[in-house]
């Protein structure tokens, strides 16, 4: 039997995961990780950066990227679901960009933290405006889960 996952699998996983590993490309080439909050809609995936953010410029500048969920500590329970994608930045304004807006509030609802513990300086950050980012699968997504292993008893 082997430990890949089904696509139906890998998407499932995908949705039901807290936080994501974006990958994109500096202008040097070399690839930087950066862990998000995401929601899945249609076999797509969304988040939200500021619209000034590396990031953003990073996906203007190239639109090759890569996203990966992951779960488990010992090896029996390790899996992954790794996505080779097109990123592009959707105007917040959008419709697509709101439900994504919308399915990402409702995902991590309770995880943020009230206004008041937020410094100032923090609270003006992250005001400044944003952009939505939409994640396009272009390629074979790379899965396993390795608790679909029949381990012999011991």
């Amino acid at each position: 039997m082997g430990v890949r996952l089904s696509e139906d699998e890998a998407w499932e996983m995908l949705a039901a995961s807290h936080t994501g590993i974006i990958t994109t490309l500096r202008r040097d080439g070399w690839p930087i990780s950066l862990p998000m909050w995401f929601a899945v809609i249609d076999r797509k995936i969304y988040m939200r950066t500021l619209a000034a953010s590396k990031k953003a410029l990073r996906i203007k500048r190239d639109e090759r990227a890569c996203f990966m969920v992951e779960s488990g500590e010992a090896w029996k329970d390790l899996a992954a679901v790794v996505v080779p994608v097109r990123a592009s930045l959707i105007d917040p304004a959008s419709e697509e960009a709101r439900r994504a807006l919308a399915a990402m509030g409702e995902k991590y609802k309770g995880f943020g933290l009230p206004q008041k513990q937020v410094p100032e300086a923090t609270r003006k950050h992250y005001s400044a405006s944003s952009v939505v980012i939409r994640l396009d699968p272009a390629g074979a997504m790379i899965s396993w889960n390795n608790a679909k292993i029949r381990l012999q008893s011991a």
